[in-house]
């Protein structure tokens, strides 16, 4: 199914409350909601998200960046780590023994984190394969800038959020009731969803 890009599918507000609601989905329901709409159902749930609200706003399908071959490891042995070598996919590893070479490089404060697999896909995605020193750079500029600013978790991450703002709200509140708030949220967002999707089919049969 395709549409014209310039026919508008929905409002401006309207494709914001579906943005905010379909966060509250889960990977195995947004997949879904990809075959609905015959749209590619592969990735993780970021890709899922803006794949189905890419085709909501325009009626097209979006393209995947491929991560080009220059940023793949070849057939050769794992490379001894030195700052100056190339994290590439396919060899790079978020283990022990890369924890404790980032440690040596940045320091004992060192974790993995979501902002620094991010930051290596991009580069990756932009056929730039970052060195490792580029990424303790990296990592601690981003480390310091959250420590004095703080940082939202991934709108994707709805649980976090909502978890995270309902102790503000009730400090006192028990993981069961915690958890039966978070049903009850989730559910209401997933209704959102399905209407809205129920909306687009509509507007398909009309176009």
């Amino acid at each position: 199914m395709i549409i014209k890009p310039s026919q508008a599918l929905f409002t401006q507000d309207q494709v914001k409350n579906l943005a905010n609601s379909i966060n509250f989905l889960h990977v195995r329901e947004l997949k879904t909601l990809c075959d609905s709409l015959s749209i590619p159902n592969s990735g993780k749930k970021l890709n899922l998200i803006n794949r189905i609200l890419h085709f909501v706003k325009t009626g097209l399908i979006i393209n995947e960046r491929q991560i080009p071959k220059i940023c793949y490891a070849k057939n050769d042995p794992i490379l001894k780590l030195t700052p100056k070598t190339l994290i590439l996919k396919g060899q790079y590893k978020n283990d022990l023994k890369t924890r404790i070479f980032f440690k040596n490089l940045i320091g004992e404060h060192f974790h993995f984190t979501a902002f620094g697999i991010d930051w290596i896909n991009k580069r990756w995605l932009d056929g730039n394969p970052p060195t490792y020193s580029e990424f303790a750079v990296m990592w601690q500029q981003e480390y310091q800038k959250r420590k004095i600013l703080g940082s939202k978790p991934k709108e994707e991450w709805a649980y976090i959020d909502f978890v995270q703002k309902l102790i503000q709200k009730k400090p006192s509140i028990t993981r069961i009731e915690i958890i039966k708030e978070w049903q009850d949220e989730r559910k209401k967002h997933k209704q959102i969803v399905e209407k809205y999707i129920v909306e687009l089919k509509k507007l398909f049969l009309k176009i």
